[in-house]
């Protein structure tokens, strides 16, 4: 029998132990990461235990009588140990459900972390959803470079990289990230989608500072002027680009192509994958085509972001599954 229990900050060291040594855990599923819009978020995270040692993990929030792993961050779901064998796993989801339905939670939303993160084979989940009917309520398109099988920069982008070259740009890695947010990706946003960024600049140099190894900024100058730039961020395996934005003469200039072969070719070349991240809109039903188009231009190809939704009762139908 295991023991579920809900996350206390008592817990803390033992929690991000755990995500360290967790086959699909990520620097983002830190307490400190998770914690820096606490404010906003009802935390709801789950910690699974068998014997006394813990093996599972789930990163959540609560909205009414719904959870959700977390909605503050860009995946989740289940984070396992690498040791753990598939019936564990199977009664780790079914201990987590029947804990959510005693406490009157009717559905569980998952948001799956994209396989480019595991450092170990981590299906078990996928397999689980399909035997409890779960239902696939979104699925997102990134745009995934795999270096060790890199596809060359087609022709269209490298003219940008001479266009940029010819007119002296210069690429900058900084620790400072106002400059990019208030003079490029905050107007960019606002002008173009009517939105901000999902962090504030005090938030990315708050978590900059506690993941100085993770959280990296790389900005593009014309002489002093910045022009572009983008933050990176890095785990084991995947490097993601969480924020892209130029100025409106980006094309005329090369910024982009300029940076991001510089990113891709020199400076995180030793990755095994190169993430840009989405190009989805309307709950991922739409496709931004050129973003796409821009991005496969660098050699990548796509991946999935999955989300599901569980009702907690249904945890019965993973009994007597094995024969």
């Amino acid at each position: 029998m295991l023991e579920v229990k809900q996350y206390h900050k008592t817990s803390q060291n033992e929690w991000n132990q755990f995500v360290k040594n967790s086959k699909n855990g990520t620097f983002l599923f830190y307490r400190d990461f998770m914690e820096y819009h606490s404010d906003r978020f009802e935390d709801f995270s789950l910690l699974v235990y068998k014997k006394n040692k813990l093996i599972a993990l789930l990163p959540a929030n609560r909205v009414g009588n719904k959870v959700f792993s977390h909605q503050g961050l860009t995946y989740g779901g289940f984070i396992l140990s690498k040791k753990v064998k598939f019936e564990t796993v199977l009664e780790i989801v079914s201990q987590t459900l029947k804990y959510l339905e005693k406490q009157k939670i009717l559905k569980l939303h998952l948001k799956l972390v994209p396989k480019i993160y595991n450092t170990y084979p981590s299906d078990e989940i996928d397999y689980l959803l399909f035997l409890l009917q779960a239902k696939l309520t979104r699925r997102d398109l990134s745009a995934t470079i795999e270096n060790k099988e890199a596809l060359k920069i087609q022709s269209n982008r490298l003219e940008g990289v001479k266009k940029a070259r010819s007119k002296g740009l210069t690429i900058e890695k900084t620790s400072e990230f106002d400059e990019f947010w208030k003079e490029i990706l905050i107007p960019n946003l606002e002008n173009t989608h009517q939105v901000k960024p999902v962090h504030s600049s005090e938030e990315i140099k708050l978590l900059a500072q506690k993941f100085p190894n993770h959280i990296q900024q790389y900005n593009v100058y014309d002489n002093l002027k910045i022009v572009g730039g983008a933050t990176v961020f890095v785990t084991e395996r995947v490097v993601h680009i969480q924020y892209i934005s130029a100025e409106s003469n980006k094309q005329q200039l090369g910024t982009l192509d300029f940076l991001f072969q510089h990113l891709i070719e020199e400076e995180f070349k030793d990755k095994v994958y190169f993430d840009f991240g989405t190009s989805n809109e309307n709950q991922g039903l739409q496709i931004n085509k050129g973003l796409l188009y821009w991005k496969e231009c660098f050699g990548a190809r796509s991946v999935i972001h999955d989300f599901y939704e569980v009702e907690t009762r249904k945890h019965s139908l993973l009994n007597d599954i094995f024969i």
